[in-house]
């Protein structure tokens, strides 16, 4: 019971129309052979729902990975459908794509290839650690975990609180002190989710399976942290 996720931006101006007429129908193809194998690899945009200033769809694409059988290695193709959604809040327009983090990372940088022809055009969110800090006091006593880098200790590079009554000790007022506040596992008040949330904007939700409810829930209380 567990949804990941990370939230990109773009750095360049493009609307939520122009976003979609880019990429309506993109479907690319790709021979692979492989001794005896050969394959045909897809990647493909498909289920483009257009909404109120957001864009929803997947990000499907072909791989080939191998696999042991009967004292031989055989190639395999698989495929990734992961779903990712474009959303224009005030100046900003987001990216938000619902999986792990490396994976969410390529994917970004595919998406950037397609609307852009080119990498780095869309990029990192970041959430500052006073945001992060205040996204902690809003939930303190619901917050169990928290993870601080960029320690001004010689020899420390990491610090971390683990624990119901973390918000009792002084610890974590001192630790603050001595490092930037990097990750934050908490329970929403709101929602009832318990949330994992790192100053890059990977976000996790431990007790959810559902990605539209993931998405609907990045997009009311995550977007905002960025913007701010």
């Amino acid at each position: 019971m567990v949804v990941a996720g990370k939230v990109f931006k773009l750095s360049e101006p493009l609307s939520i129309a122009e976003i979609a007429s880019r990429l309506e129908d993109y479907h690319t193809e790709e021979a692979y052979e492989e001794g005896d194998y050969k394959f045909t690899l897809i990647t493909e945009v498909v289920g483009l729902l257009p909404k109120e200033n957001m864009l929803r769809g997947i990000y499907s694409h072909d791989y080939v990975t191998h696999v042991f059988h009967r004292g031989k290695v055989a190639p395999l193709p698989r495929t990734v459908e992961a779903v990712f959604s474009f959303s224009q809040r005030e100046d900003s327009t987001f990216l938000t794509v619902v999986e792990k983090k490396r994976l969410a990372n390529f994917i970004a940088n595919k998406l950037s290839e397609i609307l852009f022809e080119k990498m780095g055009s869309i990029v990192e969110a970041r959430i500052p650690p006073e945001t992060l800090k205040d996204f902690h006091l809003k939930n303190p006593e619901d917050t169990k975990i928290t993870f601080f880098d960029n320690v001004d200790i010689p020899n420390v590079n990491k610090l971390s609180l683990y624990g119901p009554d973390l918000i009792t000790t002084s610890l974590f007022e001192d630790y603050c002190k001595h490092g930037d506040l990097w990750y934050v596992v908490a329970r929403s008040k709101e929602y009832g989710y318990v949330v994992g949330l790192t100053r890059d904007a990977s976000v996790t939700i431990f007790n959810l399976t559902d990605k539209e409810k993931y998405l609907e829930y990045v997009t009311k209380e995550i977007y905002q942290l960025i913007i701010k």
